[in-house]
């Protein structure tokens, strides 16, 4: 996708080190940045300068290549492999790319290692931007089908950033928007602002501006009194875990959205690529839900009128703040899963049809 004009993705390898858009700096600075190290990775994803769960999974695979390349010892690539997993505990993405880099890699000794590492990342990678244009795809028949009846603007509310930002390309949420937009259908989006980071007032929007496409911001609350008044035709969100049940974690927020949506007869799909599905976790109350640094809460960040990047506190010095960063929602409040291989409800046997 576009950045004042210009093509880019999310993650790619060039002279021996990962290079990634820092998004700790969006969308006030646009500053690319450079991975050398595995450490390198896993502090990216730690800090979320790279954040989203297919983007984390790109991220851990090329990291592991970084470890390759810092020291082809089996050892220290297994222990890379740990670290990286353990670096972020909720998108399931992660695990899912480092056990398949771990797969591709084991019981490799050649000099051949370091390449088969870097392709398998980048395989990775493109296969993870096809997966996201497929679900564009498929997910714009659903615009469509609301365009067709309504013969105006189609106003989609999102929650949190599941935009190309978050993925290697197109993105989740997003890509049926973009695909609508490429299409000429008229669209205009709800961005929730997503607190505590803002992913959606500082990402979402921020790329939907750079492709032209209609959008504005809101505060989180305001979905459910917009769904009111008719003012919202679909939801669309992301995920970072999906049980095959339906069960759907995604960023913290999304469960109060699903529930305004059920209230108020409003469509309200999730959009993943098969890698974000958890197969083996069964109850939702097994997911771990990361608890972040509450400094997120009580400090804000912005441009001053110096038009300097300033983080200011914004609670009393006293008060203590919980900041948890995900929540579930129940797959009967969702309905339909937007998939690479199609659209399906969210459920055991619709998963199993598209997927098993």
């Amino acid at each position: 996708m576009r950045i004042e004009g210009k093509e880019y993705r999310t993650i790619w390898f060039e002279n021996n080190v990962i290079k990634i858009i820092d998004q700790t700096k969006l969308p006030h600075q646009f500053i690319i940045k450079e991975l050398k190290t595995v450490k390198d990775a896993i502090n990216a994803i730690k800090v979320m300068e790279v954040r989203g769960a297919p983007l984390i999974g790109g991220t851990a695979a090329y990291g592991l290549a970084l470890a390759v390349q810092e020291n082809n010892d089996s050892e220290f690539i297994k222990k890379s492999a740990k670290d990286l997993i353990q670096s972020r505990p909720t998108a399931i993405n992660l695990k899912w790319a480092v056990d398949r880099m771990m797969n591709k890699l084991s019981g490799i000794n050649s000099d051949q290692i370091l390449d088969i590492a870097l392709n398998e990342a980048k395989e990775i990678c493109d296969e993870d931007e096809k997966f996201c244009e497929n679900i564009g795809i498929n997910g714009l028949k659903i615009i469509e089908e609301i365009y067709n009846k309504k013969k105006d603007t189609v106003n989609i509310l999102t929650h949190c950033n599941a935009g190309w930002l978050a993925t290697i390309n197109w993105g989740t949420a997003t890509s049926p928007i973009y695909h609508a937009h490429k299409k000429g259908i008229p669209v205009h989006v709800w961005v929730d602002e997503t607190r505590p980071r803002n992913q959606g007032a500082n990402l979402t929007s921020y790329e939907l501006n750079e492709e032209e496409i209609p959008n504005t911001i809101i505060a989180d609350n305001t979905g459910g009194i917009l769904m009111q008044r008719g003012e919202v035709d679909m939801c669309i969100v992301g995920t970072d875990r999906t049980l095959s049940n339906g069960d759907v974690c995604n960023k913290i927020g999304t469960y109060l959205k699903a529930l305004a949506a059920h209230d108020n007869n409003v469509p309200f799909y999730v959009a993943l690529p098969s890698s974000t599905i958890d197969w083996d976790i069964k109850d939702a109350k097994d997911i771990p839900i990361e608890e972040r640094n509450s400094e997120e809460l009580s400090h804000v960040e912005g441009i001053d009128e110096n038009n300097e990047l300033k983080k200011v506190l914004i609670y009393p010095t006293k008060s203590k703040a919980m900041n948890l960063a995900f929540d579930v929602t129940p797959a009967k409040y969702v309905t339909g899963l937007i998939t690479e291989k199609g659209i399906t409800e969210a459920s055991f046997d619709g998963l199993k049809k598209l997927f098993k």
